[in-house]
């Protein structure tokens, strides 16, 4: 077997244990043991790959394998992986490894609700280790639908409203995603569905034209990308711990890994002739986000909109088209998905118990709660930058990379999404100062305690891999830099510099 099959097939054998599970503590045990070994499997194909990549490996995907499945449309199971799809599965593990200690004593159905967890993990899998295009958005689909009911059984405040808001929006992207990926099989006159296979074919410009938007916008739904947002800061604020911190660690970043790996590898006449009309989008995704943020009184819907403003700047640096700019991308979609699955855990630990995210009803929690408080520093300084954590390094190289771009409409729309930075940094900055410090004006705060060791094991995994990816970049960077350059080389843009 395939070593990349083993990343649907343990979640299927976790998803046989729970059901037979008995009890919670044996539901437990089970998450466990089977959150650990994709953890342990995440970081043995990141070595492996390494190794062979520093071997001489010179494949554009490795470990690739295609079993025929249906053959009147030539659908396989086809898969493989390179440097940008090791790092996701590696950032997919960790937040699965961590969601699970943060729903530890999540009740009721705690069954059911690790069931359509695990669910949704085998989705956000498969999609990163697939080659074939419909077997790619059967993957995303199933990534999608468990989102319904995580968020209306289990979720907080109107999750009805937010479930099926998500769902339609989702899915309206869907069937514009659907529509491009036939036109893509049928305008390349394929007799495959391998985006690899495909690449190497030519699709009629006017069908690149049509079709380019299609698919762009339909994962750019994902990505949260303006005006198409709106389903996400009423996902996240509703969606319980775990469930928000995949689905803003993971799920968004099926959207961004999208557009790169089909919308613009696969159509880049498409992408020539609608590049500045969503690099305009994307940018105003960026300043929008943040400028919400600085607004809001509740800590998820600040947490949210600040996620629409940083997986805005991954569309943002993908448009720009330069390597330094992809990788960046590929960087910020780590570094976001790590620094926000700490956010939002530590967030649920404080809802938890103060039963409240209001921003004006919280103070002086430094005293009370010292770890979760320290936690929620970190995470701040990583959100707004901080050399040293992974936040400063995607960012520097986002914007690095989108000013190397000689065009001055590209380069005035990065002066523009630089602005967000600063943005970024009043609204953490404030609301730290407003939560953590100060006198607890709450007298029924005073009795509360600080995180216990499931929580304080989450928190301390998710610290250590923002602070290890901003302290030693490097090996990622150059990991994705690598896979990064025949993708950019491929669009054959000649202006830019590779």
């Amino acid at each position: 077997m395939n070593i990349l099959s083993l990343f649907v097939l343990i979640p299927a054998l976790m998803m046989l244990g729970l059901w037979i599970a008995r009890n919670v503590n044996q539901v437990r045990g089970g998450m466990v043991t089977g959150a650990s070994a994709l953890l342990v499997l995440a970081v043995g194909l990141a070595v492996t790959y390494l190794h062979m990549r520093a071997g001489g490996a010179s494949g554009e995907m490795l470990f690739t394998d295609s079993v025929m499945w249906y053959a009147p449309l030539h659908i396989c199971y086809s898969v493989g992986v390179d440097g940008i799809s090791v790092v996701m599965l590696l950032l997919s593990a960790v937040i699965v490894f961590t969601g699970t200690f943060a729903s530890w004593k999540l009740k009721p159905l705690t069954k059911e609700y690790f069931l359509w967890f695990t669910l949704l993990s085998t989705g956000v899998f498969g999609f990163f280790i697939t080659t074939d295009l419909f077997t790619m958005f059967m993957f995303y689909e199933v990534a999608l639908i468990p989102m319904y009911l995580l968020i209306g059984v289990w979720g907080s405040g109107r999750k009805e409203y937010a479930a099926m808001k998500l769902t339609l929006m989702l899915m309206g992207g869907s069937a514009f995603l659907l529509i491009g990926i036939l036109g893509i099989y049928y305008g390349a006159g394929a007799q495959t569905m391998n985006i690899l296979d495909i690449a190497r074919l030519h699709i009629p410009t006017a069908m690149q034209h049509i079709f380019f938007p299609a698919v762009f916008l339909g994962f750019g739904v994902l990505g949260a990308l303006f005006p198409f947002h709106t389903w996400s800061p009423d996902g996240h604020a509703s969606a319980p711990t775990a469930v928000s911190m995949l689905h803003a660690g993971v799920l968004m970043k099926l959207g961004g890994y999208g557009c790169f790996r089909i919308a613009m590898y696969l159509m880049p006449e498409g992408l020539a002739a609608w590049g500045d009309f969503f690099l305009v989008l994307t940018t105003i995704s960026v300043v929008y986000g943040a400028f919400s943020a600085v607004v809001q009184t509740d800590l998820k819907y600040i947490n949210a909109y600040s996620s629409v403003s940083h997986c805005g700047l991954v569309l943002f640096a993908l448009q720009m088209m330069t390597r330094t700019s992809c990788t960046g991308a590929i960087l910020q979609m780590l570094s976001h998905g790590l620094m926000t699955a700490l956010f939002f855990a530590l967030i649920g630990m404080i809802y938890g118990r103060t039963h409240t995210r209001d921003v004006r009803q919280l103070s002086g929690l430094m005293k009370i709660m010292p770890f979760l408080s320290v936690g929620y520093v970190i995470a701040g300084l990583a959100n707004l930058g901080l050399p040293g954590l992974s936040g400063f390094i995607a960012e520097m190289t986002v914007f690095v990379g989108s000013f190397e771009h000689p065009d001055f409409f590209h380069r005035a729309c990065t002066v523009i999404a630089t602005m967000s930075i600063v943005i970024t940094a009043v609204y953490i900055l404030r609301v730290v100062g407003k939560i953590l410090y100060g006198t607890c004006r709450n007298p029924e705060h005073l009795k509360l305690t600080d995180a216990t060791w499931d929580e304080r094991f989450a928190v301390i995994c998710l610290i250590v891999y923002v602070a290890g990816l901003g302290l030693a970049p490097w090996w990622v960077s150059d990991t994705i830099s690598f896979s990064v350059a025949p993708i950019v080389s491929h669009l054959n843009i000649s202006c830019l510099p590779l």
